[in-house]
């Protein structure tokens, strides 16, 4: 090409640099979405604007390769095309921040452990169940991810441009023996990154990481997926939260408070189930409220809609919801009213079909300080009456929660309560569409007004004559879908509640449908997949890029070997496999960011590398073990980085210079 056009060709390509395409190799990119023009010599030439983009497919990974199935392979491709029919190709990569367990610069000339624990004083927690080895203990579980930026950042040592990252830890598999199970026995650190944004290239690198001080969240409790609100906040999640009535019995629990305070019975179970806002500060650091009036529910992702008010939240549960709330004011989720869907007739798996219509039933409204102050008083019993059989008392209701059934009575004065810090219980016993089986991420298609909801598997309370399965909740389907599927919902104004009463929001779900759903095998494939390499499996994270019309999905199966990241571009409905995890591990942290000073990122992380199942993992194991262990501090590391890309390919189209 000319000199001329090679000009035209970097500057027009500047946004899509880094992460997502940072052209790895030291030659910059140039503006892509944004178009081209200006600032050079070249500015009087002839411009092509951003038309499409989309993905050329990588392969799975195969024991032919081995060392590719025990770490993190990107062998996909971005192509954009031009409104002149030229082209441009990145080829994609994987760069990480850190893996946990390693030693990162604090910002002060010291070090700080990533992903370590800390108890409610800031102490570190230190695993010692290998005498003469006691260490800190760190995650093996990231999850989380938000990428942002301040107007005025004052951290020092920034070379470029600054950029924050707030990157949550859900859990730590095991302790360092190997044999102590840790799931849910520690209280989630979260983090603030400081990442070095090259102004050349787009490259980000860690020069600060914070402890977050969640004391004033009570500490957290299994945070999972993450969102980052349109104010620019990190909206975090409690998932699973646990059961007040059965909270005496709870292990898992009682290892949580005494980890978190050092005594065994401090925790308060009403504190935990709830979302967490983490606001990044120009110095690097960060702070943290909870939100009481989300509902206590199983939090897996949250997406606030363009309005700043209206939330649509997953609920990661047997027998969950698909609930929403709408708040008071604009970018304040301290007061507000919930909801939960009723579901019409017309659920299907088929993505042809017509789909089920909602309506809403309002549980009521609240604000955050007045829950918090019914949690830190009230006891379950006095909330509610539950019985696990029949009283023969018509004053009871027969509800699903969790798989079984239950009788439910709420006390006299109590339904604020009830609707807030019994949120499943209490939304089955008003007639919510309490049918869902680990509904994960929420993410929103702004121009088509659209919201996308996956659904991790489709199995227990959605199959129709199984225990957990209640007709009237009209989600019902003939046989478990393992692989599970992503859920479509349009998004509607001047919708009213099953009161009557107004919807004060123009992104109400009125009518959902199936857009995707995986395959499951009928007998193990070669490698010891249980579902359709080829298709999504177990879908967990979402995200949508308003910029190249794509969702974005993620993987958490026990059906691949391996799992993926997907693109799935809904223009031309093609779905392509862009990245492949370590096997074993999870696919989290999933975002993207169209535009960041310029640069369009897509992060990802993984949790829990070699975590082998049986019979998933029967025909891989014995071979890919020793390569993960070697990769990932023995298994117990994982890591939280992003999508980078190198300029693969020119294709200039012919026109007058």
């Amino acid at each position: 090409m000319s000199q001329h056009n090679a000009l035209h060709r970097r500057q027009a390509l500047k946004f899509l640099g880094a992460p997502l395409m940072l052209p790895l190799g030291g030659t910059a990119v140039g503006s892509l979405l944004t178009g081209c023009g200006g600032g050079s010599d070249d500015s009087a030439a002839p411009t092509a604007s951003f038309a499409s983009a989309s993905f050329v497919a990588m392969a799975a990974p195969s024991l032919t390769t081995p060392a590719d199935m025990a770490k993190t392979l990107v062998n996909s491709t971005l192509m954009v095309k031009f409104s002149d029919d030229s082209s441009q190709g990145y080829s994609l990569s994987y760069a990480p921040f850190f893996t946990t367990g390693d030693l990162v610069p604090d910002g002060k000339g010291g070090t700080i452990l990533a992903g370590g624990y800390v108890d409610f004083a800031g102490k570190p927690i230190v695993d010692a169940t290998v005498a003469g080895k006691e260490r800190q203990f760190f995650s093996d579980s990231p999850d989380g991810t938000s990428l942002l930026k301040l107007d005025n950042p004052t951290v020092t040592g920034i070379k470029g441009k600054a950029v924050f990252a707030v990157v949550q830890f859900e859990y730590t598999t095991w302790a360092q023996d190997g044999k102590t199970d840790m799931y849910g026995k520690l209280p989630s650190p979260i983090a603030v990154l400081t990442l070095d944004q090259d102004q050349t290239t787009g490259k980000l690198t860690l020069v600060k990481y914070h402890n977050v001080d969640t004391a004033p969240a009570m500490g957290l409790w299994i945070t999972c997926g993450s969102s980052l609100s349109p104010w620019g906040t990190h909206l975090s999640s409690e998932e699973y939260e646990p059961d007040a009535f059965t909270i005496a019995s709870n292990t898992m629990f009682k290892a949580y408070s005494q980890n978190l305070f050092g005594d065994a019975t401090k925790a308060n179970p009403y504190h935990y189930g709830h979302l967490p806002e983490v606001t990044v500060n120009p110095d690097g650091t960060g702070t943290i409220k909870k939100h009481y009036c989300l509902g206590r529910i199983s939090h897996e992702l949250i997406q606030v809609m363009p309005d700043n008010r209206t939330a649509l939240m997953g609920d990661d549960a047997t027998n969950g919801g698909f609930f929403m709330f709408v708040a008071d004011k604009e970018k304040d989720l301290s007061a507000g009213s919930l909801y939960v869907a009723k579901f019409g007739a017309g659920f299907s798996l088929d993505p042809a079909a017509a789909g089920a219509p909602l309506t809403w039933i309002k549980l009521g409204s609240a604000t955050s300080a007045e829950i918090k102050a019914l949690a830190d008083t009230l006891k379950p019993t006095d909330i509610m009456d539950v019985s696990n059989t029949d009283p023969a008392d018509p004053s009871f209701t027969k509800i699903w929660l969790g798989g079984k059934v239950q009788w439910v009575r709420v006390k006299a004065g109590m339904d604020k309560a009830a609707a807030f810090l019994e949120t499943h219980r209490y939304a089955a016993l008003k007639g919510g569409s309490m049918a869902f089986t680990k509904m994960e991420g929420t993410t929103v298609n702004i121009k088509d007004k659209v919201a996308y909801s996956a659904l991790q598997n489709m199995q227990s309370s959605m199959v129709k004559g199984n225990a957990a399965y209640n007709p009237d909740y009209n989600i019902g389907i003939d046989k478990a879908l393992n692989a599970g599927g992503v859920l479509a919902h349009t998004l509607s104004t001047g919708q009213k509640d099953s009161a009557g009463g107004t919807i004060n929001s123009d992104w109400v779900p009125s009518l959902t449908k199936t857009l995707l759903v995986g395959e499951d095998l009928a007998t193990p494939d070669a490698l010891g997949n249980l579902a359709n390499s080829d298709k999504i499996g177990a879908p967990d994270n979402l995200k949508f890029s308003e910029k190249l019309r794509t969702l974005f999905i993620g993987e958490d199966s026990s059906y691949h070997v391996n799992n993926f990241v997907w693109a799935y571009n809904v223009d031309t409905k093609a779905l392509t496999r862009i990245v492949s995890m370590p096997s074993g591990a999870e696919a989290t942290g999933l975002g993207v960011v169209d535009d960041l000073n310029g640069w369009t990122y897509i992060t990802s992380n993984f949790q829990h590398p070699g975590d082998w199942g049986t019979p998933l993992h029967n025909v891989v194991k014995a071979t890919l073990d020793p390569l993960v262990r070697a990769n990932y501090k023995d298994r117990f590391g994982a890591q939280v980085g992003y999508l980078t890309g190198a300029v693969t390919s020119v294709n200039l189209a012919k026109k007058t210079v």
